[in-house]
């Protein structure tokens, strides 16, 4: 999957909790200035942990704490990325 359809799926992730149009999301925006609450939150890492076929390192019970950095939509977007990307050498590192 390349740069730009993870992003593009991680916009549409959000903008579906967000109840708003792809087009309506900034890679500066925060998660609460799209009115995501906590719940949205989860949800929206268990909808990209589904999409992408990742786990993906988040507490719900302290979403500020650990690896995957929710600051931003271009945070999320960038973490997911490394993520899918990790994922994909996984087999090549295997096959040595």
């Amino acid at each position: 999957m390349s740069a730009i359809s993870v992003r593009d799926k991680v916009i549409q992730i959000i903008a579906q909790q967000a109840v708003l149009t792809p087009a309506d999301i900034a890679p500066g925006q925060t998660l609460d200035d799209l009115g995501i609450d906590s719940l949205g939150l989860v949800e929206s890492i268990f909808a990209i942990e589904e999409a992408f076929d990742i786990a993906v390192p988040f507490n719900a019970n302290d979403p500020d704490s650990g690896e995957f950095d929710i600051s931003s939509v271009a945070a999320i977007i960038t973490a997911v990325e490394a993520l899918v990307a990790a994922k994909t050498a996984m087999p090549a590192a295997n096959a040595t």
